[in-house]
């Protein structure tokens, strides 16, 4: 398990690398040209002036996370194919640093959905929540606001650009069913993986978060019948899954445990966190502790422990707690501590391995 920690940026977070460091057992640094437009090209140069500061505090580079897809890409439109070649030639300069794993995701429009991005606690902390019922009943330009107003920081899959074409871009994915969503999808892997695998890099498709459909947008990385239509559509090697307990593990259906024995070794990248996921569908983000919400943390972690898991993993969405203000879900805090409790786990399944043998 290779324990990574993701980050913003020079001026673009309130978390810095000299802090990281402070972090037992972190490795590497999950980053990305944040700045940069979705669409184009990442030059060799800005890849070269962020991966050797990262590599000056004793990071490794390995994890990109995200490369985003832009939506004439989603949408399957005339443009599409000039911002594949662009992708394209991000992933070949990515390789020449080192990189060896690209995040990304499919969503329509929006990234990551939440209603409230600092809902108070009853133990004083604040957290990323999701109200089901008024997503359901949301003008989505509601909901712009409230994620805009959130942070003057960049929040990612949020970018101003796209934020500001939201009603185009509806109008737009009106002629885009799951069943169209999947051929663009498709479309886009065939086109992609051959480079990637030249390269050695492995495309790690992050879930859909949440994993259903919302403001009637089609949503199709979802669960494990998701999984398996993505190996059909190529087996490549290079044709690997982001694996987050807590967006797939949004929908009570999905069995994060299960997830993780089935599917742990083509992910070479796993987001591990908790949600508490209510009845109605609310869901709140909570500590990493396995008892604090609906997620079998331990479970996961155990399994990942049974495979030798040697893949990255990172602590996802942090509460914000001790007044510590920050990105949305992105504090150094929590997800120190969370770094910390995934480091015990996987401590004391090694020492059970070794009581055993």
């Amino acid at each position: 398990m290779n324990i990574t920690f993701r980050w913003y940026g020079r001026g673009n977070d309130t978390v810095t690398l000299e802090q990281v460091k402070q972090i037992p057992g972190t490795k590497g640094i999950v980053w990305a040209l944040h700045q940069k437009p979705v669409g184009e090209v990442w030059e060799r140069e800005e890849i070269k002036s962020e991966v050797e500061y990262i590599e000056s505090f004793g990071f490794h580079v390995d994890v990109v996370e995200s490369v985003n897809v832009h939506e004439a890409i989603k949408l399957g439109n005339s443009e599409r194919d000039q911002y594949i070649e662009n992708y394209k030639e991000t992933i070949r300069n990515l390789s020449e640093f080192g990189v060896k794993v690209i995040c990304y995701n499919f969503m329509p429009i929006f990234d990551w959905t939440r209603t409230e991005m600092f809902h108070p606690l009853e133990d004083g902390f604040t957290a990323l929540f999701f109200e089901k019922s008024k997503v359901e009943n949301l003008d989505p330009q509601e909901l712009v606001k409230t994620v805009s107003e959130a942070s003057e920081l960049t929040l990612p899959g949020w970018e101003p650009e796209k934020m500001a074409r939201i009603s185009e871009l509806f109008e737009a994915y009106k002629e885009v069913d799951e069943a169209k969503l999947w051929d663009n999808l498709a479309y886009f892997l065939n086109e992609i993986l051959p480079v990637a695998e030249s390269v050695g890099i492995k495309m790690a498709i992050h879930p859909d978060d949440p994993p259903y459909s919302i403001f009637g947008l089609p949503r199709i990385i979802t669960g494990e019948a998701s999984y398996e239509k993505l190996i059909e559509i190529s087996d490549s090697p290079a044709n690997g899954f982001t694996m987050c307990t807590g967006s797939m593990g949004a929908n009570p259906e999905n069995d994060m445990v299960q997830v993780a024995r089935k599917y742990a070794s083509r992910s070479p990248f796993s987001h591990i966190r908790n949600v508490k996921v209510y009845e109605n569908g609310d869901f709140v983000e909570t500590s990493h502790f396995t008892s604090d919400g609906s997620i079998d943390i331990k479970g996961v972690v155990q399994e990942l422990n049974k495979q030798n898991y040697d893949g990255y993993v990172r602590p996802d969405h942090g509460r914000h707690i001790w007044g510590e203000v920050c990105r949305p879900g992105y504090g150094l805090y929590d997800r120190a501590l969370g770094i910390m409790y995934l480091n015990g786990l996987w401590d004391a399944f090694e020492m059970k391995k070794g009581d055993i043998e």
